[in-house]
């Protein structure tokens, strides 16, 4: 089994004229009262990747180390987010196994597709270790100075390449639960002693460089600049989705908070930006991989739409005062929300093994590696991709004018989703406009969210209302009280009235905004 733990670190090495990299004496640097001596650790480290090296590409480390205390296989995922710089996640395993770990392959799959993993980089430390300790003796951080072999595993092609390179580095690693604000009040204490942080983000990062293997290119590369053709913005935009998809891909195995959601407004980004700028890429390319798409985001709504319902409701009872709960109405809610997600996990777990999902990710990969472009991809981006913005505006101006012209009822309600649903395509194509367009397509964005986001309230109410008739049906055939979830019912339906009032004055606004922007 599999265990996660956050690490966030920062490494050091020694400036131009400094000399061997030295950790100075950090002791009194508030909060840290003491330093001790815990001795000296010999690490033994064997590095796994494909032969083109995807995880090396994607910033992500597997390898088999022996000595130490967490001695085992260690799998380094990196943590998105500014406020995460310097850290990374890592998953471990014993060293009861020759080979890699199943739990370990399955969460690279993303990455490796088919392709094996072999030996690539094998790094040996002498680690020095102090502990920075608290007044109370609490841990905040492991201070080391690492004297490192690497020795490469695999053949060199470049003319520079060598077989192994040595250096030394300063490595602090902060504990579980403490401030990462003392890596800054650490940090000038490390430069003052002639340190400085490394350019390398990893060790095995500075091993291929400094062995002549090269680092890979990421896969986070920088967009194009603003003013280029609008083709070279789409296809930005088109591979930061596929890089979330995969990158999230992990997370989604392991259960992490909100991964299997953002995964799923990842593929709908790209479908939707297939559409949105079909008169940059051909459709007939895309098409096909638009329809693989929306069935792996079905595939990762299943729990999500549960989830989301079901917080919507548990709020919905605890704003009831108690005098109208009656029966076991948070157990018959918690049955309803549990039921579905019986075996989902496993079911996930399949859909991101299968070859259909595998295929996906390549067939994706294939077309942005040699995209079918069109002759407005050369284009100007303020002509190209406003012009898509506005073509999206038009479709949903045209579905909130229907449905604000039918008659309330399920009817309105179909032509409500429809809409919300061309709000979100017009808020994607805004998106992908945005490094090109700048605050024009930023506020525009802006705009379809805020009618994205009342439509979406008023869907939950119509998907609650459903939910409770279900649920009240399945209590009285208990013989259970089902006038609570009559009174959350017509709760729901108020909502539901009060967002459609709302919608003409909102869709006024925005519409005035729209036309008073510089994108016509």
């Amino acid at each position: 089994m599999a265990d996660t733990v956050r690490e966030i670190e920062r490494k050091y090495e020694a400036g131009k004229d400094t000399g061997a990299a030295r950790l100075p004496d950090l002791s009194g640097a508030a909060p840290v009262a003491t330093v001790t001596d815990e001795g000296v650790r010999e690490l033994d480290a064997v590095y796994y990747d494909t032969a083109d090296r995807r995880l090396a590409a994607a910033g992500i480390t597997l390898r088999r180390r022996t000595g130490g205390p967490d001695e085992g296989w260690h799998l380094k995922l990196p943590v998105a987010g500014p406020a995460t710089q310097g850290a990374r996640d890592e998953i471990r395993a014993p060293l009861t196994v020759s080979a890699i770990p199943r739990a370990l392959t399955a969460l690279v799959r993303s990455r490796t597709r088919d392709v094996p993993l072999a030996p690539l980089m094998r790094i040996v430390s002498r680690r020095e270790v102090r502990h920075l300790l608290a007044a109370d003796g609490m841990l905040l951080a492991e201070a080391s100075t690492d004297t490192v072999t690497a020795t490469r595993l695999t053949e060199g092609t470049a003319a520079d390449a060598k077989a192994s390179a040595h250096w030394t580095e300063i490595e602090v690693e902060l504990a579980e639960g403490t401030d990462p604000a003392l890596l800054d009040t650490l940090d000038p204490l490390l430069r003052k002693a002639g340190l400085r942080p490394s350019k390398a983000p990893s060790k095995l990062a500075r091993a291929l460089r400094e062995t002549g293997l090269g680092e890979p290119p990421r896969r986070t590369a920088a967009g194009p600049p603003a003013k280029a053709p609008a083709g070279d913005h789409v296809l930005a935009f088109l591979r930061a989705q596929a890089e979330a998809v995969a990158a999230l891909d992990p997370g989604a195995r392991l259960g992490t908070e909100d991964a299997v959601h953002q995964m799923r407004v990842a593929t709908r980004r790209l479908r939707s930006s297939f559409r949105s700028y079909g008169k940059v890429l051909d459709r007939r390319a895309t098409d096909p991989l638009a329809q693989e798409l929306k069935w792996l985001a079905a595939e990762l709504g299943v729990d999500r739409d549960r989830e989301v319902l079901a917080e919507r409701l548990r709020e919905r009872l605890d704003e009831l005062p108690r005098a109208l709960v009656r029966g076991p109405v948070r157990a018959r809610l918690r049955t309803w929300s549990t039921a579905g997600r019986r075996g989902s996990r496993r079911r996930l777990t399949a859909v991101l093994d299968s070859a259909r999902y595998l295929t996906l990710l390549d067939r994706l990969d294939a077309l942005l590696a040699d995209p079918p472009l069109r002759d407005a991809a050369a284009g100007p981006p303020g002509a190209v991709l406003a012009k898509a913005m506005l073509r999206d505006y038009g479709r949903l101006a045209g579905r909130v004018e229907h449905a604000l012209a039918t008659a309330p009822g399920h009817d309105r309600d179909t032509a409500l989703h429809d809409a919300r649903k061309a709000a979100k395509r017009a808020r994607y194509a805004a998106e992908a406009a945005t490094p090109a367009l700048g605050k024009e397509a930023k506020r525009f964005a802006q705009q379809m969210k805020s009618v994205q986001t009342l439509l979406g309230d008023h869907q939950d109410s119509v998907m609650a209302r459903g939910t409770l008739r279900a649920i009240a049906a399945e209590a009285e055939g208990a013989g259970e009280p089902t006038f609570t979830f009559g009174v959350l019912y017509g709760r729901e339906e108020r909502r539901a009235e009060q967002d459609e009032r709302e919608l003409p004055g909102l869709w006024e606004r925005v519409a005035e905004r729209i036309s008073a922007a510089s994108l016509r």
